[in-house]
């Protein structure tokens, strides 16, 4: 709970210090006896741990911190912010955690699960198979693994996660992604109430507190947003973002720096991290499973392709795979799209092209950045990125 001597300090600026300072306030918990599980990506299913009273608690990487250790254990030619975050394991960075839990996001991300559970030795670790189709025959696999997932968390525990534990933690969690489609409402208006990189500092200091206090801070924000005066500046370009895992406001920076409003985004740290709510029925663990592999958009899902006269229509499966983004394009009023990848994020770079195609065919202006996880390369995007911003402004 924030105490009344804080209270005086804005949302905005509370969320900012959280993600400057991301540790304090989880070892201050630690401190008073809590469990911090550490996750990786949007897979793992947090309203789980917080059924038992642990915090989760985002794994995300340091593009200040020179990657040193990670090449022991991973190649040079993987996801650099995979290794940023085996390299910051690897120095102790995360040595406070009690245990993690990770899933199969991506093929590195999978290895990573491992090579974390046996170099740095959790207190308790479970990697989590997530199917990559959305077919009914997956949706029952997934709900295996997740009983498989609830086993395992009750036997460190000691203690069940019954079914109103459960509910309980699920409509905790709707809570936080209602609360964060609000935070979202307020950068429809022109110019937005609050700016892309401002919105990441948010989500990011949510996933680092206890899902409570993260909603208090929400609320907290969203008051402070619809009563502020400084708001970002009205720029000619509203921009999408889309793409790989963006967990420093680096990027964005450089980007509103160039004369543009971030207005929304489909990334990790994001709107697929909190769009998709749990809708809940009689089987709770159902419900998850449908969430965590369906709800959530991502390219490393594949979805059942629409087939025209016996063969497949390539525009149909296009719509059928980014028809989402025409409904965030529209409600956030975005004239232009910056697609970005990591270096060697194949699952990103390989959407690319018929995620262009899709716009192009609704007419909507797109530019591709690829790039390393360090703030120089982040820098070196800078004038590619005014010249983008020039064409649609």
């Amino acid at each position: 709970m924030v105490g009344k001597t804080e209270q005086t300090v804005t949302g905005l600026a509370r969320a900012r210090a959280i993600y400057q300072d991301r540790t304090r306030r989880i070892n201050e918990l630690k401190a008073g006896g809590r469990k911090v599980f550490g996750y990786l990506d949007a897979y793992p299913v947090l309203e789980m741990l917080t059924a038992l009273d642990i915090i989760p608690y985002a794994i995300l990487g340091d593009l200040d911190e020179p990657i040193t250790r990670a090449d022991t254990c991973l190649p040079t030619v993987v996801c650099p912010f995979l290794r940023s975050i085996m390299d910051l394991g690897l120095k102790g960075r995360y040595d406070f955690l009690d245990g993690i839990a990770m899933a199969h996001s991506c093929e590195v991300a999978e290895k990573v699960a491992h090579i974390w559970r046996i170099y740095l030795k959790p207190g308790y670790a479970h990697f989590i198979d997530t199917p990559h189709t959305t077919h009914a025959s997956a949706i029952r696999q997934h709900r295996e693994l997740l009983q498989e997932f609830k086993n395992t968390l009750e036997s460190f525990a000691g203690k069940q996660i019954t079914p109103e534990r459960l509910k309980q933690a699920i409509a905790l969690h709707n809570r936080q992604r209602d609360l964060v489609r609000q935070l979202y409402d307020l950068r429809k208006p022109d110019p937005p109430l609050i700016s892309g990189a401002e919105m990441l500092q948010v989500e990011i200091a949510v996933m680092s507190l206890p899902v409570e206090e993260g909603n208090e801070l929400l609320t907290e924000v969203i008051n402070n947003v619809r009563e502020r005066r400084d708001v970002p500046p009205l720029k000619p370009v509203r921009l999408l973002l889309w793409g790989s895992m963006i967990d420093d406001t680096a990027l964005l920076d450089v980007i509103e720096s160039a004369g543009a409003n971030v207005v929304i985004d489909d990334t990790f740290v994001g709107t697929r991290a909190f769009f998709s709510k749990v809708e809940l029925t009689d089987d709770p663990l159902d419900d998850l499973a449908r969430r965590y592999l369906v709800g959530i958009q991502n390219p490393r899902t594949f979805r059942e392709n629409p087939i025209s006269d016996g063969r497949k229509d390539y525009m149909a499966d296009l719509e059928s795979r980014f028809g989402y983004l025409k409904e965030y394009i529209q409600e956030w009023n975005v004239n232009g799209v910056i697609l970005q990848a990591l270096r060697y994020c194949d699952i990103h770079a390989y959407e690319v092209p018929s995620l262009r195609d899709y716009l192009n065919r609704i007419g909507l202006p797109s530019t591709y950045l690829e790039h390393d996880y360090s703030k120089a390369a982040m820098e070196q995007l800078r004038t590619r990125v005014q010249a983008f911003i020039e064409v649609i402004g």
